[in-house]
């Protein structure tokens, strides 16, 4: 089932199970203001069963280009073209985001971010291999983030 981010009226809905589903919504629901105000797009996200090929397209570059498995189970999960751009955003139940953005044209911009949700820990698999930067934002509270570029074709 596919549900179209609200950041008017920030829901939990899809995020139920997380320990911090709260900081997770609004995390997803700065995503979408981001991304409507930026591309004029809406941010449509899809439960992770329905998912599968966005998930293991993320879970793969990770693996392949930093050698790294994720440990939290993910929630959900959005795939999309903006602004000549593709992007992918898993959401995990411990509270991570993890994007890829990957420019169609071969001189693009091409990385991953790492999110992490107000109020959890860093994933062990993340924390000796990332700093993780602070910023604040009215919907998520605040946000630690961090990314490395993609050195592969995707």
């Amino acid at each position: 089932m596919s549900y179209t981010v609200d950041f008017v009226n920030v829901s939990t809905q899809g995020l139920e199970s997380s320990p911090v589903a709260d900081a997770l919504a609004g995390l997803r629901a700065n995503e979408a203001r981001y991304f409507k105000n930026k591309y004029d797009h809406e941010f449509v996200v899809e439960d992770a069963a329905d998912a599968q090929d966005t998930i293991d397209w993320v879970h793969r570059i990770l693996k392949e280009e930093r050698d790294l498995v994720i440990a939290a189970p993910p929630l959900e999960a959005a795939r999309f073209e903006a602004g000549g751009i593709r992007f992918a955003y898993v959401f995990y139940a411990d509270g991570l985001s993890i994007n890829v953005m990957y420019t169609i044209e071969d001189a693009g911009k091409r990385a991953v971010g790492f999110k992490l949700s107000d109020g959890m820990e860093v994933p062990a698999e993340l924390a000796e291999r990332f700093k993780f930067a602070r910023q604040r934002s009215k919907l998520a509270g605040t946000i630690r983030g961090s990314y490395f570029t993609i050195k592969q074709e995707w």
